[in-house]
């Protein structure tokens, strides 16, 4: 059983009042896109720090020293 808090704000009432199926299907699909937005941002983040690292690489193989790549910002 899924509940949800009420609270009366006039009186200060809390009433426990368990979740419609509509109110279940849509936390589930809440979760659900919440899931896959953080599975992109990760995805995201990922393809940047490979990115970095390959500009690093590329730039030691041209001869510059680590003090070098990181003074330019890599």
């Amino acid at each position: 059983m899924t509940t949800k808090l009420v609270v009366d704000c006039s009186t200060g009432i809390t009433t426990e009042v368990e979740l419609t199926a509509e109110e279940v299907a849509q936390r589930e699909a809440d979760a659900a896109a919440y899931a896959a937005e953080q599975a992109q941002r990760e995805a995201e983040q990922a393809a940047k720090a490979l990115a970095l690292e390959s500009a690093r690489t590329k730039l030691a193989v041209l001869g510059l020293s680590v003090e070098e790549i990181t003074a330019l910002g890599f």
